[in-house]
């Protein structure tokens, strides 16, 4: 009798998908998407490892402009310097961890709100009131702990470990597959934030979920949608990339600004499709890119965000705003189709009469993605 492995003290009713053929395979058993021990071994193995998309490098234009968000739960500062680079940073104050920032604007220094410590765009402690007489405290030593950040084409990301993996390793399959969308020579048009109640891995399992789009999606973009297992390339990380024919975003189908000018010689129906783990959907359409991440709040809530991307010559139109618009309307009819049926399997995950189902061949990406998991997080051959 075989012995699967432990999660501080959990132990995962079937996790043999890893080891499993696509054409004998059952999905996941449900303490997969529910367990608290599950989801911080996650944080820890994922989250804590992996280069994180948080953001675009315009939305830092001037220096000063900065960022206070929380992330996995951790604060977290990013800010532009003078000299015109962005970094991130550990948002709590060396004397007693209150966050220095909130918000977003554009700062000359960071205080604490608590005792007026106060640091400059580099994390650097400028000012400490009656700490001269503290022994062995030296204000000029004394920074805001920095995080790990760096930019592929006009997107950033930030690591949390100490020790991350080099920056242009992590990206060589998106600068492989994807350069030619020129994310770099596009601007930010729009970003929709809204939480799911499911745990993260469903929604992207949902994105790479091209068995549902001919049923659920029937009415919107599914008609106009069609790929083959032949163009499904499968990433070791349990990522992929994918050329498929799809049309562009809007309600008809049709592109409200025309082609991207680097994809001219492409069809209309030019699509592709990223999956970089842990977290991270890239979309690339005839005119648009777009970026969507799920941050996991626990084991059944997540955080989406959808980044929408123009190239910079379509924000010349005098009708700019209201074109985006559609395309940002058209996408909340989608993507609330896929909310009903994802919330109701996070459900039926914590029901004892749940059984995980079998997959079918059009699961080929999920299938992919669930073993790489499996094997991460709980041993290759459990």
């Amino acid at each position: 009798m075989t012995t699967l492995p432990q999660i501080n003290g959990f132990v995962p009713r079937d996790i043999a998908i890893n080891r499993t053929d696509l054409s004998r395979a059952h999905h996941l058993s449900g303490d997969i998407y529910t367990s608290p021990q599950v989801y911080a071994r996650e944080l820890d193995e994922y989250f804590s490892k992996e280069w994180l998309f948080i953001g675009r490098v315009e939305q830092f234009d001037k220096p000063g402009d900065y960022q206070a968000r929380r992330i996995l739960g951790r604060p977290v500062l990013i800010a532009k310097n003078k000299a015109g680079v962005i970094q991130a940073f550990h948002n709590m104050c060396r004397h007693r961890g209150v966050e220095v920032a909130g918000g977003e604007g554009n700062a000359r220094t960071f205080m604490c709100p608590y005792h007026g410590w106060t640091y400059d765009l580099d994390g650097k402690l400028v000012g400490a009131a009656y700490m001269g007489d503290s022994e062995g405290f030296d204000r000029a030593t004394c920074r805001l702990p920095s995080i790990a950040l760096d930019a592929w084409r006009g997107n950033l990301f930030i690591n949390f470990a100490a020790q991350p993996k080099p920056f242009a390793d992590a990206m060589a399959d998106l600068e492989r597959d994807f350069a030619m969308l020129h994310p770099e020579r596009c601007r930010l048009a729009d970003i929709t934030r809204t939480t799911l109640r499911c745990n993260w891995k469903f929604f992207h399992e949902n994105l790479m979920d091209y068995y549902h789009v001919g049923v659920l999606h029937a009415k919107t973009f599914g008609k106009r949608f069609s790929w083959t297992p032949e163009n499904l390339v499968l990433k070791p990380s349990g990522g992929l990339t994918m050329r498929y024919l799809a049309s562009p975003s809007t309600p008809d189908g049709v592109s409200l600004f025309g082609k991207a000018p680097w994809l001219a010689n492409e069809e209309n129906s030019f699509a592709c499709t990223a999956f970089y783990p842990p977290n991270m959907t890239l979309f690339g359409r005839i005119d648009m890119v777009k970026i969507i991440t799920a941050w996991p709040d626990g084991p059944d809530r997540c955080e989406v965000s959808i980044y929408m991307m123009f190239p910079e010559e379509f924000f010349a139109h005098d009708d700019f705003e209201s074109k985006v618009a559609v395309y940002r309307e058209y996408q909340k009819v989608i993507y609330d189709e896929d909310r009903s049926m994802i919330e109701s399997m996070q459900k039926a995950m914590a029901l004892p009469n749940y059984e995980p189902g079998r997959l079918s061949v059009m699961e080929k990406p999920i299938h992919h993605f669930l073993s790489r998991y499996v094997e991460r997080m709980f041993g290759t051959n459990p």
